[in-house]
């Protein structure tokens, strides 16, 4: 049974005031950071101090790591203007690779003029799992399962009692016979703004031995998972044609191209592979920022995208029938939290928070998977149409120090300069 989704509903989708929208291209360091301070209303002490050093100082990531040496610093910028269910973020994103903030920043500011991304979420459902094997009368075990499963859940809530007292925990239990004499139970824990993992552990060991008990087999392993299908981030976006078009592409031509590279990726597990790549490059860029587990959230992405039995693209495009607008959706599993874990201990995580002015873990699911998409979308209209080395090899040479550090010159056929097109990413001067 899947729960309706909490984020968002009528009653409480933003309708914040639009977000100003510097150039923040062109200006140093210093300055990015003074005007987004003042845009989120932070001191520009207080975002300096939270960035200094990466965030983390030895210290802190002494306690948090064994066998400590130092920390291992990553680019920590922002994609402005990203709009989700009628609210503008300042998104932030940490990443080292060159192009995936300037894409995601070109294409929100694409969709924003459409009226930006539109997300649904689930509930934040998490299942702990119990494996019991060595099992003689598996029917009979998933019967007597059945059976307690009130029991369970009631189990399961006095481990979690605090997160009960919020309005959160196991709804639910349910069993399966994997052969073999072995069965497993699930139950499903709504987490609410906590990814999870530690609640849900506590909810596997504290329910474990009654399992085995009722199964009459030997008690396996009890631990969270981390493929979250019923935690799942829905977001689509309507672009008319025209917002697609460049100097040198039509917008219809740019969103058949998009639509053709769609179609690739759902007929080809190659391009599939590479095609979601491109989408976790924006929603890992999010979920690292913000303190959460990107491998979790990567691990469960890549099951939910061969959930049918075959790799798959989790987002897809297609032209409208009247070939007057392109139409995207995105879905994948998004565990994550604005509670607990790393957010406790790391600055920059929670400067991350500030900076979205996030108030549920929903919330937060939204923009990453909008942010995703948004990504998606910038490097499928550069590989349709100029192909991507364009506009990424320019910022991949600023980056390294290359020969287009001050810029990349291009030519059109009367010799005059161009600014790159591909990835519609423009260098500061």
């Amino acid at each position: 049974m899947r729960m309706e989704a909490r984020y968002p509903s009528r009653a409480t989708m933003h309708r914040d005031p639009p977000l100003p929208l510097p150039s923040l291209r062109h200006f140093s360091i210093p300055e990015r950071r003074a005007e987004v301070a003042r845009l989120v209303g932070l001191a520009p002490a207080e975002l300096e101090h939270a960035l200094r050093s990466g965030g983390l100082d030895e210290s802190t990531a002494d306690a948090m790591v064994e066998n400590a040496l130092g920390t291992l610093a990553l680019p920590f910028g922002v994609a402005p203007g990203v709009r989700v269910n009628g609210k503008d973020y300042l998104v932030p994103m940490a990443i080292e690779e060159p192009s995936v903030i300037a894409a995601a920043s070109n294409a929100a500011k694409r969709a924003r003029k459409a009226g930006g991304f539109v997300a649904e979420i689930d509930p934040s459902i998490v299942v702990a799992q119990i494996e019991v094997h060595d099992i003689a009368d598996p029917a009979g075990a998933l019967a007597r399962i059945e059976g307690a499963a009130a029991e369970l859940v009631a189990r399961a809530n006095e481990a979690i009692g605090n997160l009960v007292a919020r309005g959160g925990g196991a709804r639910r239990s349910s069993v399966r016979d994997l052969g073999g004499g072995m069965i497993v139970v699930h139950v499903h824990v709504d987490c609410l703004d906590a990814m999870g993992a530690n609640l849900v552990n506590t909810v596997a060991e504290a329910v474990g031995a009654r399992v085995a008990e009722l199964a009459r087999g030997t008690l396996g392993l009890r631990i969270l998972s981390n493929y979250c299908d019923e935690r799942v981030a829905r977001v689509r976006v309507r672009l008319p044609v025209e917002e697609l078009a460049s100097a040198r592409v039509s917008g219809l031509d740019a969103a058949r191209g998009i639509a053709q590279a769609s179609a690739f990726a759902e007929r080809d597990v190659y391009r599939a592979v590479t095609h979601n790549k491109g989408i976790m490059n924006g929603v890992d860029a999010v979920v690292l920022a913000t303190g959460n587990d990107w491998r979790a959230v990567e691990a469960g992405a890549h099951a939910y995208a061969a959930r049918e039995g075959s790799y798959r693209p989790l987002a897809t495009w297609r032209l409208s029938d009247d070939e007057q607008a392109l139409e995207g959706q995105l879905a994948l599993p998004l565990a994550l939290g604005i509670v607990g874990g790393a957010l406790r201990a790391h600055p920059g995580a929670r400067l991350a928070l500030a900076l979205l002015r996030v108030t549920s873990a929903a919330e937060l699911a939204a923009v990453a998977a909008a942010t995703g998409l948004a990504t998606n979308l910038s490097a499928l209209r550069a590989l349709s149409t100029e192909g991507i080395q364009r506009g990424h090899m320019a910022l991949h040479h600023r980056a390294t120090g290359g020969p287009s550090e001050r810029g990349p010159r291009t030519t059109n056929g009367s010799g005059a300069c161009e600014p790159p097109a591909a990835g519609e990413a423009k260098l500061p001067r």
